[in-house]
This record gives C-alpha cells, structure tokens and sequence, in this order.
C-alpha cells in the first residue's frame, strides 16, 4: 500500500478504502508480508482486456496523448 499511496499520491487511508472495496467485491486478493499487505488481481486477465479496450476508446477519441508517459501531462511534471 505504501507504493500505492506514494504514486497516486493519496493519503493512506484513502487507498486503504479503495483496497477495501476492491478485496469486497472480490477484484483483488491479500495477503500479509510482515506489517505489510501484498495485493493481487484476482481476474488479471479481463483486467488487461479492460486496460487495452479503454486504450482503444482513448486512441479513437484523442485523448491518448494525454495519457502517454512520454509526451502526456505527467511527462511534464
């Protein structure tokens, strides 16, 4: 969680709830290591599906650009 929260950018218990969420609705799996959690997709698969229609939908729409590590706006940050 710690990575997660470093990269969204979010507080803590904000990711922690969301995690939550998505362990409740059986999207993803933990599992303890140390003090930690390690959290895994459940259906990695149909995640990718999803991941590569949605950029699919982005490219047809022009808003992959925006998006692209290398010239979208967290590029210029």
């Amino acid at each position: 969680m710690v990575d997660l929260t470093a990269h969204l950018r979010l507080a803590q218990s904000t990711v922690s709830k969301h995690l939550a969420c998505l362990r409740d609705c059986g999207l993803v799996i933990s599992r303890p290591q140390g003090r930690a959690s390690v959290f895994s997709l459940t259906h990695s698969e149909a995640v990718l599906k999803l991941f590569a229609a949605a950029e699919e939908l982005l490219a047809v729409s022009g808003d992959a650009v925006i998006l692209c590590p290398v010239y979208g706006e967290s590029a210029n940050t």
